[in-house]
């Protein structure tokens, strides 16, 4: 019997043990969860002072004028762009040009050997001369019927022979004479003096560098915003200025593999700055935004079906649904949702729920 009350009375103290340790451990949490959210509402989170303001920044809703603009990349050509040959061949006689320098359209480059041809139109202008005589005396003799129509026709015949034959000549002569087909600025050369050259013998190659081509490529969604008069702006590795150029043609047809358009505008380059086959980093402006809410890319929280802002109205938070369109590197378009005047959070954004109190830090404009 003595036994069985001992262990009575250990079983006893032991769950008297355990009930006591139970209590006095949730107590020691609790103060310590409430010096925790102590300290923490001392430093500002948002662990403790559950209802205290959070401090923001809000920025001022304004209209505001946004220009949507793309960037690409392409290439910068001569206006015109040829290899200068020759129509004859033969020895070369004369150049008459500087390798880099400027020649005018029609100016004489180069000269081929044409001296039998000189002696050719030579002899066939003799031949024009008494092919002329022969048609005016037997015209003469027609009239007094002194020759028939069949004799007169024959010297006729002769004498439009020999003078076509004369323009077949000086037509030969001409093509020995090479000219600049349009002004630039011709090349290196790859002939010389006495050296043989062939039609398919390449002297030099002209440019025409005022104005400058430049092509490039856009997505096929930019299609309806370019248009012939479409300005555009662009630099080049060679200079750190900034060029204009006009768009005025468009490439009808889509690339199948990439989808994109080719545009190709010109480039005024009166005091040659601008050199044919850069590579142009170029900017576009489609269209502009005179009256557009733009707010800063943070402020906006997507969610699952559209996207939310905060705005601060009587020192609360409050949430607004809003559309967007326009994005850039650092703010968003607002299409509905805002209007001028409002005050949107940009900042502790994190901590933004409905009905939250504010305490406003700062007014961004």
């Amino acid at each position: 019997m003595r036994i069985r009350y001992i262990i009575y009375i250990v079983i006893a103290l032991l769950i008297g043990y355990l009930v006591y340790h139970k209590l006095s451990g949730g107590k020691g949490k609790e103060g310590q969860a409430q010096g925790g959210g102590a300290a923490g509402g001392g430093k500002g989170g948002p662990g403790g002072r559950k209802n205290g303001p959070v401090p923001v920044n809000i920025q001022i809703v304004k209209d505001t004028v946004v220009n949507n603009t793309i960037n690409v990349t392409g290439t910068v050509d001569p206006n015109e762009r040829v290899s200068i040959t020759s129509q004859t061949a033969g020895n070369i006689t004369g150049i008459f040009f500087t390798e880099g320098s400027y020649v005018k359209k029609g100016q004489v480059l180069v000269k081929v050997y044409d001296q039998d041809l000189v002696a050719s139109l030579k002899q066939n202008q003799f031949q024009v001369a008494l092919a002329k005589e022969n048609e005016y005396r037997n015209r003469i003799l027609l009239q007094k019927e002194a020759v028939s129509q069949q004799e007169y026709d024959t010297s006729l015949s002769s004498l439009n022979t020999s003078q076509a034959q004369s323009e077949v000549i000086k037509a030969q002569i001409a093509r020995t004479v090479v000219r600049a087909p349009f002004s630039g600025v011709i090349g290196l050369r790859n002939v010389s003096p006495g050296g043989y050259l062939s039609p398919t013998t390449s002297i030099a190659t002209l440019v025409s560098t005022d104005p400058m081509k430049v092509t490039f490529s856009v997505a096929e969604r930019y299609r309806p915003l370019i248009k012939p008069g479409t300005k555009v702006t662009f630099n080049i590795a060679s200079s750190r200025k900034n060029f204009t150029a006009t768009v005025y043609a468009i490439d009808p047809a889509i690339d199948a593999t990439s989808r994109t358009v080719t545009v190709r505008a010109r480039a005024a380059n009166a005091n040659n700055e601008i050199s044919a086959g850069g590579f142009a980093k170029i900017n576009i402006v489609l269209e502009q935004s005179p009256r557009t809410i733009m707010v800063p890319t943070q402020a906006v929280v997507p969610d699952l079906k559209s996207s939310k802002v905060f705005i601060a109205r009587n020192d609360t938070a409050v949430a607004v649904p809003v559309k967007t369109d326009l994005r850039t590197e650092t703010q968003i378009e607002i299409t509905e949702g805002l209007k001028p005047g409002d005050s949107v959070v940009v900042s502790g954004i994190i901590q933004m729920r409905p009905k939250v109190p504010l305490k406003i830090i700062k007014v961004l404009h």
